[in-house]
């Protein structure tokens, strides 16, 4: 499916003659919209390394500066480095930090974590804990920037064309809620929540796609005590996975197709890529194809699926290709522990989903020698069908186990719902041009689609027309339908993200608890985000 350059208007559109519009009729456009695909592959220019090469490599933990009125006080500067990700090349990433992914938080519930970014990269950034339940200040909306050193404000979010936060974008609105702040500021995150694997990312407006692309994103793991006493794995036995693809220029650099690669001007990217960047390098916590040496013991995963549009099935094989039935035991999600573990063949992630899952190599090892087990993709092509390889090297002891009773989570009920909404995430017509929309708008700052009173709970039913991984910030959901039918066997527990597959409704049980003010709802394919898939909501 492709189509000629993305120009963006001044309201974003895709900016696509009748002529050649994006779907095509009948039922090659049904057949096109149900795929499993979400987008176009991004050919790499460098040469591919062979897979299962490099060892999985484990983000380094955050560490306190301080603390300051009970809060622990970190800083964290967003910098450019090189590192060597592709052999005998080096790429330039932004990273917090300068690495790829950045350091992982480890925080406790009910203890506040202030983190002081500073911005030393060419552009502005927003930093989201994506999960949190955080006050509307430190939220990271699209429109709380932080300004690089010697940016012109007056130039708004871009400098060309009048694109910026002060320039014509009718998606910027109201320039009475936008905010700046010049080099750094104090993120506050009192973590009022359940244990739970959140992630950080970038989330500037109109550029997400590519700033997370060139690395702007890391782990924040929330414990409590809950957690602590239950007997799962821990310590180097407790792993977050950062799945991600990316496509590299031939010198090792990333590649992207950005109508400005300089990120200070028009944004977007060419029409071919507007349905979704996908990448032909499967990366896991930023390396290629890794190899992680397990003992014959239980092991938890963290897994997230950071890319800005690929989504995975993932399955675990052995060493003949034969999927090993039940080996992926989940006992999370977005929002925490689940009631009980569900053992799953395949688990299907969307962008922005977390799942925790426990693999017992101990009942997979045939023998003490090593057996070779891999993680796989069976929604990839050709070697993106590959994501890691566990080599079960040893034996040692383990005391960790999975009880059948994790938590006790609140449960939601229909008749709770003090009101219904609906939002329809749908490519939409529109004066000869095309443009992914909720309910039939563009995002414009300033538009207010919900004012949910807090610590009430309403039901909420998202459609489709694609794949759109609906994400709610602050608010945290449960699912209780998919076209009428039941929850998935994957949607169990609390969710901040929710898979809307094409042509399907879901409806989700929202409780908005935390704080008043104005939060984002938005689809999690990075490219639909940066061209005007989102909404605002104000908890009053």
């Amino acid at each position: 499916m492709t189509t000629g350059p993305y120009r963006p208007s001044r309201r974003r559109v895709l900016a696509l003659a009748t002529g050649t519009a994006l779907l095509v009729s009948g039922a090659a456009a049904c057949r096109e919209l149900t795929a499993e695909t979400t987008g176009k592959v991004l050919t790499s220019r460098a040469p591919l390394p062979e897979p299962f090469q490099v060892p999985l490599p484990v983000p380094p933990a955050a560490r306190p500066a301080g603390q300051a009125d009970g809060a622990d006080v970190y800083e964290v500067e967003q910098r450019a480095a090189e590192l060597a990700i592709l052999p005998g090349l080096t790429t330039t990433v932004w990273g917090y930090d300068g690495i790829f992914p950045g350091p992982t938080f480890t925080a406790r519930a009910g203890r506040e974590v202030r983190v002081r970014v500073r911005n030393r990269l060419p552009v502005p950034t927003s930093t989201h804990l994506h999960g949190g339940v955080t006050p509307p200040d430190s939220d990271g909306h699209s429109t709380d920037l932080v300004l690089p050193p010697g940016w012109d404000v007056s130039r708004g979010n871009g400098e060309g064309g009048g694109h910026g936060a002060h320039g014509g974008h009718g998606g910027h609105g109201d320039m009475s809620l936008w905010r700046f702040h010049e080099q750094e500021r104090v993120y506050t995150y009192p973590l009022r929540q359940r244990a739970a694997t959140l992630w950080y990312h970038d989330h500037r407006m109109d550029f997400s796609a590519p700033q997370v692309w060139r690395g702007l994103a890391g782990f924040f793991l929330v414990g409590d005590e809950e957690e602590d006493a239950l007997p799962l794995p821990r310590g180097e036995r407790d792993i977050p996975l950062m799945l991600c693809d990316r496509a590299f220029e031939e010198d090792g650099s990333f590649r992207y197709p950005s109508l400005d690669p300089s990120l200070t001007g028009e944004p977007g990217v060419e029409g071919d890529y507007h349905n979704g960047v996908l990448g032909d390098v499967q990366l896991v916590n930023g390396a290629p194809w890794p190899v992680l040496e397990t003992a014959a013991a239980r092991y938890r995963f963290r897994l997230l699926n950071a890319a800005n549009a690929r989504r995975y099935t993932l399955a675990l094989q052995d060493a003949d290709g034969r999927r090993v039935p039940g080996a992926l035991v989940q006992i999370g999600s977005d929002g925490g522990l689940l009631a009980g573990p569900v053992a799953h063949d395949t688990l299907t992630l969307a962008p922005g989903e977390r799942y925790d899952v426990v693999i017992d190599f101990s009942a997979l090892d045939k023998n003490a020698g090593g057996t070779e087990l891999t993680l796989v993709n069976t929604l990839g092509e050709g070697g993106m069908r590959q994501v890691m390889r566990f080599r079960v090297t040893r034996r040692e002891p383990d005391d960790s186990r999975v009880p059948e009773t994790l938590s006790a989570p609140e449960r939601l009920r229909r008749g709770e719902a003090v009101a219904t909404r609906s939002f329809d995430f749908r490519l939409t017509h529109e004066d000869g041009h095309q443009k992914w929309t909720v309910n039939g708008r563009p995002y414009r700052v300033g538009d207010i689609w919900a004012r949910p009173a807090l610590d009430t709970v309403e039901l909420w039913t998202f459609s489709s027309d694609f794949h759109h991984p609906v994400h709610t910030h602050l608010a945290h959901f449960q699912v209780v339908s998919r076209n009428g039918r039941a929850p998935g066997p994957a949607d169990g527990g609390w969710k901040d993200t929710v898979d809307v597959r094409p042509y399907e409704v879901v409806e989700a049980l929202v409780k908005f608890s935390g704080y008043r003010g104005r939060y984002m709802m938005h689809c999690h394919n990075l490219e639909h985000e940066d061209m005007a898939m989102m909404a605002d909501f104000e908890i009053v």
